[in-house]
């Protein structure tokens, strides 16, 4: 079993906020991506699969699935950091294993590594109780100006 960070919350008033929040504008709100839990190394957030997410084809586009790994990899890093800090998703490489048509999307990312100035987090995605991507990523983490 791998071992992860020993990690403290330094920020426990945004993971407070979070939780249960929904975004009011930027592409986490239009999918409606919610943070159902949140704590000093893992994050799980959710979207509902809507009629307008699914395309003629009759699946939800990967790109759906691509910003709900983007989201988390970066909301995962607020609690860790101290506040004023803040962190941008560097890369992440995602494997999209099955189609999406229906149902609740939900990720749950976990930090794997952190380091003063990069996090690798690692996020899986289900579907209808069955994985439907795995991703890994790497944000930078960007002290204010004056910090040391």
């Amino acid at each position: 079993m791998t071992q992860r960070p020993q990690l403290e919350l330094q920020n426990e008033k945004f993971a407070r906020n979070i939780v249960g929040a929904r975004g009011d504008k930027g592409i986490n709100a239009y999918l409606g991506i919610v943070v159902s839990e949140m704590d000093a190394v893992r994050c799980v957030a959710s979207f509902d699969v809507t009629d307008e997410l699914v395309t003629p084809i009759g699946n939800m586009h990967g790109g759906c699935l691509s910003v709900l790994v983007d989201h988390v990899l970066g909301v995962i890093m607020y609690p860790v950091m101290p506040p004023g800090y803040w962190a941008a998703t560097t890369e992440f490489k995602i494997n999209l294993l099955a189609p999406v048509d229906r149902g609740t999307c939900t990720a749950t990312a976990e930090v794997i590594s952190m380091s003063r100035r990069l996090a690798i987090v690692r996020v899986d995605v289900e579907n209808e109780g069955r994985l439907v991507a795995v991703a890994q990523g790497t944000c930078t983490i960007v002290a204010p100006k004056g910090a040391s």
